[in-house]
C-alpha cells in the first residue's frame, strides 16, 4: 500500500506537465494568430484600406457581398465618407473590393483569434486543466481582446466624418492594446514551459522587463508614425533633414502636441525611440554575459540584441526605400519578433510558473 503515496508525486507532476503542454500549445496558436492579425491590420493601413466597410457589424460583418447588388450597397456606403470625396473619387468598384478585401480579412482575423482563444479557454476550464491562479491571467487576456473590438471600431469611427483617415491617436492606441494581449500571451506561454535554469537575479530581470516596456513604447511610436505617414518624409539616415537634431521639432501649440501630431517630429521621437531599444539591449547583452557566463539566460540575451540589430536595419532600410509595402510589412512584423523574444525572454529570467502539486506538498 505504501507504494501508492509514494508514486503520487511523480503521477501529480506528470499530469501538471501534460495539461501545461496542452495549454502552451494553444497560446502559441494563439500567438501566431495574433502575429498574423497585426500584419494585415499593418496592410490594411499601408493600403488606405481601413475605412472600407464603414460599419460595425460583428456577427452579419462576417459575411462579404455576395452579388453585384450588395457590392453596389457597400460601395454606395464608402462614397458617403470624406476619404471617398477627397482622396478617392470616381474610383472604381473594382478599387474599392481591393480595399475592401483588406479591412475584411483584418476584421475576419479579429475575430478568429476571438474564437481561438474564447473556446479552448472554455475546455480548458470545463475540464479543470486550468490552474488555480492562472485563469485570472486569461481571463485578463479575454478581456484585453474585446476591448481591443471596440477600440478598433472607436478608431475606424474617427475617419467617418471629418478625417480621411483614421486619428493617428486612436490608431497607435489600437496597435499597441494588439502588441499588449500579444505580449501577455507570450509572457503566460513562457510560465507554462519547462525552464532549464533557475531563475536569474533580480538586477536581470529588471532590465529585461524595461526592455518589453521599451519595445512597447516603440510600438506605440511606430503607430503615430503610420497614422501620420510620417514615414513618407525625410527619407535619410543617420541625417534627418540634414541634420542629426533636424529643426522645428516645436512648431505647434501647445509644444506637447508636436509630440503627437507633427510628422518631423513624431518620426525623430521614434529614432530616438529605436537608438534607446539598441543601447539598452546592448547593455542588457553585455551585463547578462558578465554576470551569467555561459547561462541560458546569457544567450537569450545575446539573440535578444542580435534581433534587435536586425529590426533597426530593417526599419533603416524602409525609410532609406521611401516606405515600400513590403519593407514597412517585414519592419511591422519583425518589431513583433522583437518584442515577442523580449517577453518570453524576461518570463524565463523569473523562471515558470511553481507546479500545481510543488504548491500543494509546500501546504
Amino acid at each position: 500500500m505504501a507504494a501508492i503515496p509514494a508514486a503520487a508525486p511523480f503521477v501529480a507532476r506528470d499530469r501538471d506537465l501534460h495539461n501545461r503542454a496542452l495549454l502552451r500549445g494553444w497560446l502559441y496558436v494563439v500567438v501566431l494568430v495574433l502575429f498574423a492579425l497585426v500584419l494585415v491590420g499593418g496592410a490594411t493601413r499601408l493600403t488606405d484600406s481601413g475605412l472600407a466597410i464603414t460599419q460595425w457589424k460583428p456577427i452579419h460583418g462576417i459575411i462579404p457581398p455576395l452579388n453585384d447588388a450588395e457590392w453596389q450597397e457597400e460601395f454606395q456606403l464608402y462614397r458617403q465618407i470624406p476619404q471617398y470625396a477627397e482622396l478617392n473619387k470616381g474610383m472604381s468598384i473594382e478599387a474599392f473590393k481591393s480595399i475592401f478585401w483588406w479591412e475584411w480579412a483584418h476584421r475576419i482575423l479579429a475575430r478568429s483569434v476571438g474564437l481561438v482563444f474564447a473556446l479552448p479557454l472554455l475546455f480548458f476550464w470545463a475540464t479543470r486543466r486550468i490552474e488555480r491562479g492562472l485563469g485570472t491571467k486569461l481571463l485578463g487576456i479575454l478581456f484585453l481582446g474585446g476591448l481591443q473590438g471596440a477600440i478598433g471600431w472607436w478608431m475606424v469611427a474617427s475617419g467617418l466624418v471629418e478625417r480621411v483617415s483614421v486619428s493617428q491617436y486612436r490608431l497607435a492606441t489600437h496597435l499597441t492594446l494588439a502588441a499588449l494581449i500579444f505580449t501577455a500571451t507570450m509572457v503566460v506561454a513562457r510560465g507554462l514551459a519547462p525552464h532549464s535554469e533557475p531563475a536569474a537575479d533580480r538586477s536581470t530581470q529588471r532590465l529585461a522587463g524595461f526592455i518589453v516596456l521599451l519595445a512597447l513604447v516603440q510600438i506605440y511610436l511606430g503607430g503615430l508614425v503610420a497614422g501620420l505617414d510620417a514615414g513618407l518624409s525625410y527619407n535619410t539616415w543617420p541625417l534627418m533633414d540634414g541634420k542629426i537634431i533636424p529643426g522645428d521639432l516645436l512648431l505647434l501649440e501647445p509644444a506637447w502636441r508636436n509630440f503627437f501630431e507633427n510628422p518631423k517630429t513624431v518620426q525623430f521621437v521614434h529614432r530616438l525611440g529605436a537608438y534607446t531599444v539598441f543601447v539598452v539591449a546592448l547593455w542588457h547583452m553585455i551585463a547578462t554575459r558578465r554576470r551569467l557566463t555561459g547561462s541560458t539566460h546569457a544567450r537569450r540575451a545575446t539573440l535578444l540584441f542580435l534581433a534587435v540589430l536586425v529590426q533597426a536595419s530593417i526599419g533603416i532600410g524602409t525609410l532609406l526605400m521611401h516606405v515600400p509595402l513590403h519593407m514597412a510589412l517585414a519592419h511591422q512584423g519583425f518589431a513583433l519578433i522583437v518584442l515577442g523574444f523580449a517577453s518570453a525572454h524576461w518570463r524565463g529570467t523569473k523562471g515558470a510558473y511553481p507546479l500545481p502539486h510543488e504548491i500543494a506538498l509546500r501546504n
